[in-house]
């Protein structure tokens, strides 16, 4: 937990100086809305990809390193491949599929904001097998027992700010090329350690392994609620931008912030609580319940704290890493009232990762599906009747009901289900395993 959290906090650190840098140079500008749109839906596939690669990936190389050394290499040759064939395709369906958007009026977007994104289209879809490829060396370095992984995530950060800050043109191309080749800097990075360590193995192109049936068992329905949840920040840009010019722009630094301030603890809570869940239910599970309410209450009160604390701080952070250059004392102003309007989903939030964290420990895999299910509707159905009365404040909002219904079916149904008294049957010589992992933002 202390190393995750101090690598945490750098790369958040790191993350908000890029913000910064941003808002020095773009402001609240057309070009930041047409990266971001751009950028959004590229995240989309790759954030869920690592999501699932955690849940499925660490614990079956875990196991694999004990039960099956000699056929780990295999494996992890032949997921290397199957990881840039997936890389290539989704950047050909997004070429064509984001390319067809913005040529049309499906995006919603002005029609300068439109051209610029059109033309950072091309090539932001290289991120693409870049971030996959990062996604599975980081599920790689976390198997074998290290978190160097968690520090490294802010190299893409730290190469946009850098190029934003040594070049004055504030053209969308700097954003453009700063990403690609921090995610290309990310990978090597990643890949660094691994070979030394003969961690990783070159990419082949086939599916013989035996350990592939074992991969696919969590795969599916894990990836289906990834998407669905981080579908969300794909459905509050379309809310966002008929707008107007700067609201995608407006809504994603208030979303930054919230992200450093989840970003810090929720890691390492996260994995705290996931490892004392499994532990428990190895022995029983006859403290499970109790432990889960603890936690659930604690992070509950801690999330109201922060809630007050941030209503009250909101106008200072804001100003304090933003208002600069171009980002006005408008553009200040506008994110501290969405800042504070989302501040509500704080304690429904850090209380749904315990249970989200419990039902993960139980191989709840459907349970999980059915709560991201849920968000996503209770999202569309938040945003369609806040953001005609509240604009931009009702998308905050919605997030804050959102992660409220969650928590609740979380704790109704977990509540009413007993835990398994013992493990699972061992299955083709092979123990289940554990997930070690919770859902991203």
């Amino acid at each position: 937990m202390a190393f995750v959290s101090v690598f945490v906090l750098l790369a958040k650190v790191v993350g908000a100086a890029k913000e910064m840098a941003v808002a020095y140079r773009y402001g609240a500008g057309a070009e930041v809305d047409a990266y971001l749109f751009v950028f959004n839906w590229i995240a989309l596939p790759t954030g869920a990809w690592f999501s699932v690669l955690t849940v499925v990936l660490v614990p079956l190389s875990v196991r694999l390193k004990y039960d099956a050394a000699s056929e780990l290499p295999q494996f992890r040759a032949e997921l290397f491949g199957t990881t840039l064939l997936i890389g290539a395709g989704l950047a050909m369906a997004a070429w064509i599929g984001l390319g067809f958007m913005l040529h049309s009026a499906w995006a919603g977007l002005p029609p300068r904001t439109a051209a610029l994104a059109a033309r950072a289209l091309v090539p932001l879809v290289f991120v693409i097998p870049l971030s996959l490829l990062c996604g599975l060396f980081s599920c790689l370095v976390l198997a074998s027992g290290r978190h160097i992984n968690t520090l490294l995530e802010g190299i893409p950060a730290l190469i946009i700010g850098a190029a934003v800050l040594m070049f004055a043109h504030g053209s969308i191309e700097l954003l453009v090329w700063g990403t690609i080749t921090g995610f290309a800097l990310q990978a090597i990075s990643l890949a660094i350690p691994l070979v030394r360590d003969n961690e990783i193995e070159a990419p082949r192109f086939a599916w013989s392994s035996a350990q592939w049936r074992l991969f696919w068992q969590g795969f599916g329905i894990t990836v289906v609620g990834q998407a669905l949840i981080s579908a969300q920040f794909v459905v509050d840009q379309y809310f966002a931008a008929p707008e107007g010019t700067g609201s995608i722009a407006l809504l994603g630094y208030a979303n930054r912030l919230f992200a450093l301030i989840l970003g810090i603890g929720a890691t390492a809570v996260s994995r705290a609580t996931l490892s004392i869940f499994s532990k428990s239910e190895m022995q029983e599970g006859s403290q499970t319940h109790q432990i889960v309410l603890y936690w659930m209450r604690l992070l509950f009160l801690l999330g109201v704290s922060a809630v007050v604390l941030g209503w009250w701080l909101a106008p200072v952070a804001v100003k304090l890493l933003f208002e600069r250059g171009t980002f006005s004392t408008q553009n200040s102003a506008a994110v501290t009232e969405l800042l504070r309007y989302g501040l509500a989903q704080l304690p429904f939030y850090l209380s749904g990762m315990v249970l989200v964290s419990y039902a993960s420990s139980r191989r709840r895999y459907m349970l999980i599906f059915w709560s991201s299910v849920i968000a996503i509707v209770v999202k569309l159905i938040a945003n369609t009747l806040l953001v005609p009365h509240l604009g931009l404040k009702g998308i905050t909002s919605g997030s804050a009901l959102m992660y409220a219904s969650t928590a609740y079916f979380l704790w109704f149904t977990l509540g009413r289900t007993k835990p398994a008294a013992r493990e699972a049957p061992v299955r083709d010589g092979h123990e289940p395993f554990r997930d070690t992992s919770l859902r991203s933002r």
